[in-house]
C-alpha cells in the first residue's frame, strides 16, 4: 500500500513572551528520507516564533522541490468548542472565521512580545462582557475581562473542552487541557491565540496545495486520492498520546516530536494512517458536521 506522506514534521510550540531555547521552547521535529530512502530524524530549536516560521517555511520549500508531500502536525488547538464563532458574531461563524480573527488582532513582534492575553481579553468581552470563558493571566495583565484565577463562575454557555479533548482525559498526566486557560502550566490557551495566526500564515500561500484536515479535507479517512496534488496537510497533535523515551541528554520536548515523527511514519508504512484521520465507527452527523466546521480534532483520537 502507498503511503499518504513523505515527509513528518511535527512541532511543539511555545507562547513564550522572550526568546527561549531548550525546556518548554519551540521544537521542530523533521523525519525525511535521505538518498537512500532511508527515513531519518532531524531537530530544530528555533528561539523565537518568528524564527520558527523561517524554519518551517524552508522545509515546506525544501520539500516542494522534492515532489514530497508532507503531514505537518502542532500541538495546540486549531479549533475552539461549538458555538465559539458565533458568540463573537463573526462574519464567518466557523473555524475560518475565528482564524481570521486571531490573524487580525494577534501581535507577535519578533522578539516573541505579544498581547495573547490582551486578545483573550476582547474576546471575553466580545462574547459575555465578563471574565469568562477565558482565564488565567500574570497579575500585571489582569482586567475587567480576564482574571489571574479561574472565575467561580462561567456563563457563557460554552463547552469547557472539545469533543476530542474530552477523549484524551486518563491519557497523559491529565488529558487535554481546556483551551480557555490561557495562563499556567501545562496550557494550551496562549499556544492556540499565538500559534493558529502562524499556521494560517504557512496554509494560505500554499493555496490549493495544502489543507488543513478536518476542516477542509473532511472528517473521513483519507486515502492517496484524496491528497493528490497536495503538498502539505496541517493537523493537530496531542504527544501525549504516543508514548515517549527521551535518550539520555534528550531533552523531553525534542523526545516528543521525535516520537511523533516516528509514530505517524510507522503508521503510515503499515498502511493505516488515512484511518486516524477518520471518526471511527458510529459518528453521529451532527457531530461529525461540528468537528468539521468549528471543532477540529486531535489525529489520532
Amino acid at each position: 500500500m502507498s503511503r499518504l506522506f513523505s515527509a513528518y514534521v511535527m512541532v511543539d510550540w511555545s507562547a513564550a513572551a522572550a526568546p527561549r531555547t531548550g525546556k518548554d521552547s519551540i521544537w521542530i521535529g523533521v523525519t525525511k528520507r535521505d538518498i537512500r530512502f532511508r527515513p531519518t530524524f532531524e531537530a530544530i530549536n528555533p528561539a523565537t516564533r518568528d524564527e520558527a516560521m523561517k524554519v518551517l517555511g524552508d522545509i515546506l520549500a525544501d520539500l516542494r522541490r522534492r515532489n514530497e508531500r508532507v503531514l505537518v502536525g502542532f500541538d495546540f488547538p486549531l479549533g475552539y468548542p461549538e458555538g465559539t464563532a458565533a458568540k463573537l458574531a463573526l462574519k464567518s461563524p466557523d473555524w475560518s472565521g475565528l482564524w481570521a480573527f486571531l490573524a487580525s488582532n494577534v501581535v507577535d513582534k519578533p522578539t516573541n512580545v505579544n498581547n495573547r492575553f490582551a486578545v483573550a481579553a476582547k474576546m471575553n468581552r466580545l462574547m459575555t462582557d465578563q471574565p469568562w470563558p477565558f482565564w488565567g493571566c500574570p497579575a500585571n495583565d489582569a482586567q475587567r475581562w480576564l482574571t489571574t484565577t479561574k472565575p467561580e463562575a462561567d456563563l457563557s454557555g460554552l463547552p469547557q473542552l472539545r469533543r476530542a479533548e474530552k477523549l484524551t482525559q486518563g491519557k497523559g498526566k491529565s488529558g487535554a487541557k481546556t483551551v480557555w486557560q490561557v495562563f499556567g502550566n501545562g496550557t494550551v490557551g496562549s499556544q492556540a491565540i499565538v500559534g493558529i495566526p502562524r499556521v494560517k500564515a504557512l496554509a494560505d500561500p500554499l493555496g490549493d496545495k495544502a489543507k488543513v484536515w478536518p476542516f477542509q479535507t473532511g472528517w473521513k479517512t483519507l486515502t492517496p486520492a484524496d491528497l493528490e496534488g497536495l503538498e502539505a496537510v496541517f493537523a493537530e497533535v496531542y504527544p501525549a498520546l504516543v508514548e515517549t523515551k527521551a535518550e539520555p541528554g534528550e531533552v523531553p520536548d525534542r523526545a516528543q516530536v521525535r516520537a511523533l515523527c516516528e509514530h505517524f511514519l510507522k503508521l503510515d508504512e503499515a498502511g493505516d494512517l488515512g484511518a486516524a484521520f477518520g471518526p471511527g465507527a458510529g459518528a453521529e452527523p451532527d457531530v461529525v458536521a461540528v468537528v468539521e466546521a468549528e471543532e477540529g480534532w486531535i489525529l489520532g483520537v
